[in-house]
């Protein structure tokens, strides 16, 4: 039983530094056409300050994000679990090019977690964090406006739509919790990105899926979804909470390739 015991931890300890990187291509309703081809990576939960191989996992996503050259980086929070990763977060994030974060439960300390406290993230230079914020920016002509929510008033019921801005071609929303997506009126924004889930970081594999122990009645874990809202892509994040494990929840950085459906 002890063999057994020490093998599952061992391969949790093994696959939270196991990254995956992945391309998906995400259709999305009247998309311009100068747009089509946008290469997008999303990154999110990079958990870093406790002792865990999801440092690992998130200096390979970064490497790996950094040689692809996307035409965004967009991160969905919880970049910290503790401030004594900020400096690594602050080296890694200056290799991103046109970067935008958020804030996530981990970073405001709203968290069960025992383990994790708040660094009282702010300015993030030279990436741009955006806490209940929106920049439009030119991209190949067009106008894309990337949002970013605050986990704090959105956990109070603040109306994300209140960031719409009406003139861009592309609206991007970033929100750390997949419910948004629950929330947001018809045709909001045209993409929205979350993270938080984990892919459920320890689950159970079983004939036709898997067990995730954590949030199991939960609508939204990893992946792309379709709503009256808008399309979603759900990220599984790079690091890990509680335990410095992942059963079957591979931490990934994915490039989101978009085209107009």
């Amino acid at each position: 039983m002890g063999g057994v015991t020490g093998a599952a931890v061992g391969w949790g300890w093994f696959e939270a530094g196991w990254v995956r990187f992945r391309t998906l291509e995400v259709a999305l309703p009247d998309l311009p056409a100068e747009l089509a081809g946008l290469r997008i990576a999303h990154l999110s939960d990079f958990h870093l300050g406790p002792p865990s191989r999801g440092r690992r996992a998130a200096e390979k996503a970064v490497a790996w994000t950094a040689s692809r050259e996307p035409d965004l980086v967009l991160i969905t929070g919880d970049l910290l679990s503790h401030p004594r990763g900020e400096p690594l977060l602050r080296e890694l994030l200056a290799q991103l090019p046109r970067c935008y974060a958020i804030l996530g439960n981990h970073d405001v300390e709203s968290s069960r977690d025992p383990f994790s406290r708040s660094a009282g993230l702010q300015d993030l230079s030279p990436a741009r964090l955006l806490v209940d914020e929106s920049e439009t920016i030119e991209v190949r002509g067009r106008r894309v406006q990337i949002a970013g929510l605050d986990p704090r008033t959105y956990r109070r019921g603040a109306k994300p739509e209140r960031l719409i801005d009406d003139t861009a071609d592309l609206r991007i929303l970033l929100s750390h919790f997949p419910t948004v997506l629950d929330r947001l009126p018809p045709n909001a924004f045209h993409f929205v990105l979350a993270g938080h889930m984990h892919d459920g970081q320890i689950t159970v594999p079983y004939v036709v899926g898997k067990l995730r122990l954590a949030h199991p009645s939960a609508r939204y874990w990893t992946g792309i979804y379709e709503g009256s809202a808008g399309t979603m892509h759900v990220s599984p994040g790079l690091g890990t909470t509680f335990v410095p494990f992942r059963f079957f929840a591979r931490p990934e950085a994915t490039e989101l390739v978009l085209q107009p459906a």
